[in-house]
């Protein structure tokens, strides 16, 4: 049977793996060149922060990764979104550092209208759904605004139009915000625009617009979807300012047309919209003018006629104050007769009460007033006298109960006791059991040591007898033993005729 062990090929050239992916990379350059491609985005996440963006483009049967440098990004006209089916031109590459080849992209535009449509009635429907677009949600425009924002182009002609309808209508303070109105990073500066105007202060300066204008020209879909960005659609249905959409010709429509207060069809419309005919304005004024003077006229007359009538029904003057006058007059002629009555009839009064205020009543008064003051000062005097004398009787019987010899006898009687009590606590005191001969043994720490069996080789003791204090040292333990040569537990050992001494414990 032949050996089919494949043999290696000795003369092949060697390459190193950045020479072999370098090599592939050309080859799929030079092979491909620039191509189109069609597919749906997949894995779309935004730019990079490097500013390059990567995703990648698939088909029910494959995919390729994808990438946009960052010079080619802000050249295209619409961005790629997730699911978007586009067509694409670019060339085929090769990243040699994880071996993958890729479609550098030039430019990428939708699959055709039907997609841009598609995908923008998938974002209307989304906006929808969150209610961004209800009717309830729109604020009244401004009759006559002080100060109007636009957001446009400052170099087309959609301004110069609009700030000729103002020159002719009614001249307004306008502050433009200049923003792109197509092309890269377009949506974002309309987006921010809208928002710049709402951060403005009230009274500031600039001023604080009181009606905005987002104005474009014409334009077809590709140019006009700028104002179909998610970012601007927000911004304007975030706006606190009243906010008219000018965006493309009348049969032209955008998302901001939708959520915006009010839809202009252009932009000159726009400018009509936002403020009053001066015209006009001076007309109505004219026509309520002559209005309320012919109103005013007409209901002085009217007044003038019910005071007439009202007044021929009013009784004259002279018949309402004549009673009253006649009243007064009569109570003017009895006045003086009652204040000279009743300064008589106080007279007598006065004469009557005056023949009682003698000075023997008030002399009278006084005596009895005295006489009783006395009377209850001499009963006090008494009754005082008469407590003093019987404390000063109980004072002196208890002063006689505390005589010396009392307290003397008592002092000796408590001595006795007190001598007895201390000649009993001498017997019961330890002092007297060491006087007879005992001693008192503690350990290191200064407990007693009752038994011999707690005592260690080596162990400093203490021995207090009587006359004082003295440290030992065990020399060795205490020995017993059982019957026939063994110590009993708790027992000494009997001493044999003949045993040496037994040594000390001390």
């Amino acid at each position: 049977m032949a050996d089919l062990t494949p043999r290696p090929l000795r003369n092949a050239p060697e390459y190193t793996v950045g020479e072999l992916s370098n090599a592939i990379k050309r080859a799929l350059e030079d092979g491909f060149g620039h191509i189109r491609l069609r597919g749906e985005v997949s894995g779309y996440r935004g730019p990079h922060s490097s500013g390059h963006c990567y995703f990648g483009l698939k088909d029910d049967k494959a995919k390729i990764d994808a990438v946009v440098w960052k010079g080619n990004w802000g050249r295209l006209k619409v961005k790629p979104e997730e699911g978007m089916e586009v067509v694409v031109t670019g060339k085929v590459s090769c990243f040699p550092g994880s071996s993958k080849y890729q479609i550098v992209i030039e430019t990428l535009e939708p699959a055709g209208a039907g997609a841009l449509m598609a995908l923008l009635e998938e974002r209307k429907r989304k906006l929808t759904a969150e209610g961004l677009f209800d009717e309830s949600r729109k604020k009244p425009l401004p009759f006559l605004p002080r100060v109007v924002g636009i957001v446009t182009s400052p170099t087309g002609a959609v301004i110069r139009d609009m700030m000729h309808g103002f020159a002719e209508r009614f001249p307004a303070h306008v502050v433009v915000w200049p923003v792109p109105v197509q092309g890269e990073g377009s949506s974002e500066k309309i987006a921010a625009a809208i928002r710049g105007f709402n951060a403005l202060p009230p009274g500031g300066s600039p001023p604080r617009p009181d009606v905005l204008i987002v104005a474009r020209g014409g334009g077809s879909l590709e140019d006009l979807w700028g104002f179909n960005d998610e970012a601007v659609v927000r911004a304007a249905a975030a706006s606190r300012i009243p906010l008219i959409s000018a965006v493309g010709h009348e049969t032209d429509w955008t998302l901001i047309d939708l959520v915006a207060d009010a839809r202009a069809p252009t932009p000159t419309k726009a400018a009509e919209w936002a403020v009053p005919m001066y015209s006009e304005l001076m007309a109505d004024i004219a026509d309520l003018s002559s209005r309320l003077r012919v109103a005013c006229r007409r209901t002085i007359e009217t007044s003038r006629t019910n005071l007439k009538a009202a007044a021929r029904g009013l009784p004259r003057p002279e018949d309402l104050t004549g009673p009253a006058r006649q009243r007064f007059d009569a109570l003017d002629q009895r006045l003086p007769r009652a204040l000279l009555a009743n300064t008589r009839a106080h007279g007598v009064r006065h004469v009557r009460i005056a023949g009682r205020l003698t000075p023997g009543l008030l002399i009278n008064l006084v005596e009895r007033r005295d006489r009783r003051l006395n009377d209850v000062y001499a009963r006090a005097r008494v009754a005082f006298t008469r407590i003093a004398s019987e404390r000063r009787m109980r004072f002196e019987r208890i002063g006689g109960r505390l005589r010396i010899e009392a307290v003397a006898n008592r002092l000796d009687q408590k001595r006795t006791s007190l001598e007895a009590s201390a000649k009993l606590l001498a017997s019961y005191s330890y002092q007297s059991v060491l006087a007879r001969g005992f001693a008192i043994v503690r350990d290191e720490q200064g407990t007693m040591v009752r038994r011999s069996r707690d005592l260690r080789a080596g162990s400093p003791l203490e021995i207090q007898f009587a006359d004082g204090k003295t440290a030992v040292e065990v020399k060795s333990g205490t020995e017993t033993s059982q019957p026939g040569g063994e110590a009993a537990p708790g027992r000494p050992a009997r001493k044999k005729k003949g045993d040496p001494p037994q040594g000390s414990l001390l």
